[in-house]
Formats: C-alpha cells, structure tokens, sequence
C-alpha cells in the first residue's frame, strides 16, 4: 500500500511574486514562514501557512508560460478554501479588490460557494461548510 496521509502543499508559480505574495498574506491571510531566493534559477521560493499549518510554496521563474485557458484546462482546475460564512469572506475580497463571482449553492452537498482568481487568474474557490462536518468529495 502507498500509505497517502495527507495533501503535503500546493505549488503556484506566480508571474509576479511579491504582489502574489501580497495577495495571499495580506488579502488571504497566509502567513510566510520561509522566503528563500535562488539565484542559479533567478527565482524566489515562499512557504506559506494557513492557521499554522504549511500549505502553499510560492515560486517565482523568469517568464512564465500563461494557463492555456481558464479553468478547464488540462490539469489543477481550481484551489478551494473552506469558510464559515462565504458572505462575509466576499465581502473581506471585495474591499481588497478582488472581484468575486455571485455566490451559488453547490446542488450535491446544498453549500454555498464562489470562484475568485489570484493575481495571475488562477482560479480559486471559497467553500462554505460547518467545520468539523465530514466534506464530499466533489
């Protein structure tokens, strides 16, 4: 058996790392716990936290390729984060500045939820439930 525990981090390559930095402390609310620059490959590395716990590296390259389209291409789809109240956490986007898309009800599980997009367009999801309740996998 493989013996998976636990999804260890996401790793976002960001075309702009300081303002994707920004965006996900100060708008998000991560934390950085490690910030290291890599000069063989003219590239910043930060690991973020959420609530004390590792979830993000964040990499800077020179020159990124773009998605080929959002979001439906091949590959990651989107980045869900849980919330308590998907209204209050809008409200929080939208007067940093991040556009959000009008909230829906996810009609499997009947929660309520939002698509937003980081600095770079990848698209990111806000989830709501109530903590502690077993998630379904969509």
């Amino acid at each position: 058996m493989l013996g998976l525990q636990q999804v260890h981090h996401i790793a976002i390559i960001a075309s702009d790392y300081a303002r994707s930095k920004a965006f996900y402390c100060d708008v998000l609310g991560f934390s950085l716990i490690n910030e290291v620059y890599r000069e063989a490959r003219d590239s910043w590395k930060g690991d973020l936290a959420l609530n004390g716990q590792y979830v993000i590296e964040l990499f800077s390259f020179p020159s990124p390729p773009p998605r080929p389209s959002r979001p439906e291409s091949c590959g990651l789809r989107h980045l869900a984060f849980s919330v308590a109240d998907v209204d209050r956490a809008v409200q929080h986007l939208e007067s940093c500045g991040v556009p959000c898309e009008a909230v829906r009800v996810d009609p499997i599980t009947g929660r309520r939820f939002t698509f937003f997009a980081d600095p770079d367009g990848l698209p990111l999801e806000l989830y709501e439930h109530e903590f502690g309740s077993a998630l379904k996998i969509r």
